[in-house]
């Protein structure tokens, strides 16, 4: 397969950057510049179609090109610098989040699409969500949580095509063009969910990300950059951070961090519940 698209795309001096569960992943030479190449697998097929129909959406606006695509394989721009960890991790959380903010403004910038097959709503995100609150065994949490979702995605604000996996790892300096979004899932709904993983990463620093006041800070600073109300920011941190709770315990894990922000986030939006 490998061999293929060296021909197909023109490429050469392939190199294996690593593996995911949806592919494989190398660094390549397109037209004297290094590309990245990710040949999906069969599982990756469906899982990435939507992140490559949000990058022709995106045009390179905040986030990386896509340069060539099939169902097998999608050629892409590499942006290699660091990613927003590293400033986080020198204590520029507020310089990280502002960055944030700004890539997440660009990517909203790209008016609505006329058609929207292949991307994926927030009903269908949360899934998980509203089958765990069904459970009368589960979490109570659950159920609160769903109930919210539901009234947030039945009654959305500014609806535009999302990144939907947005967080420090997933941004990367490119030479030329400054902080670039990768790796998108390809979602369509209100732009506030954009912003409610940041919230939970990096999920390496959990001391970090687990407090009120961080919680509060970047909340605010994301919801002014943005231009959205604060509060529904916190809400849709709230209800992500449930669903990445259900993904957990699908997975046969408990995330400790999941809970630690769904419970800091359920107190300063008690009167939505």
């Amino acid at each position: 397969m490998l061999n293929l698209y060296l021909e197909k795309w023109g490429l050469s001096t392939p190199h294996l950057l690593t593996e995911t569960a949806t592919s494989h992943i190398y660094t390549v030479t397109y037209q004297s510049e290094i590309a990245i190449l990710k040949l999906l697998k069969p599982i990756g097929v469906d899982d990435e179609a939507g992140g490559a129909i949000a990058l022709r959406h995106f045009d390179g606006c905040g986030a990386v090109r896509l340069i060539q695509a099939d169902d097998q394989a999608h050629l892409l721009e590499y942006a290699n610098s660091n990613s927003l960890i590293n400033l986080v991790e020198r204590g520029d959380d507020d310089g990280a989040t502002n960055i944030i903010a700004d890539v997440v403004n660009q990517l909203h910038s790209r008016p609505l699409p006329q058609h929207t097959d292949g991307l994926i709503s927030l009903r269908r995100r949360f899934r998980s969500l509203f089958r765990h609150s069904e459970n009368p065994t589960s979490e109570p949490i659950f159920k609160r949580a769903s109930q919210l979702a539901d009234q947030l995605l039945s009654n959305p604000h500014q609806i535009c095509v999302l990144h939907g996996d947005i967080h420090h790892e997933n941004i990367r300096h490119h030479p030329k063009r400054g902080w670039l979004a990768f790796d998108p899932k390809g979602l369509i709904g209100e732009r506030t969910y954009d912003v409610a993983n940041v919230l939970c990463n990096p999920i390496n620093i959990p001391d970090l990300v687990c407090t009120e006041a961080r919680l509060l800070k970047q909340s605010a600073i994301l919801a002014d950059e943005l231009k959205v109300s604060h509060k529904r920011v916190l809400a849709f941190v709230y209800i992500h951070a449930s669903l990445s709770l259900c993904w957990s315990m699908e997975d046969g894990m408990m995330s400790d961090l999941a809970m630690c922000i769904a419970q800091l986030t359920e107190y300063h939006i008690r009167d939505m519940l």
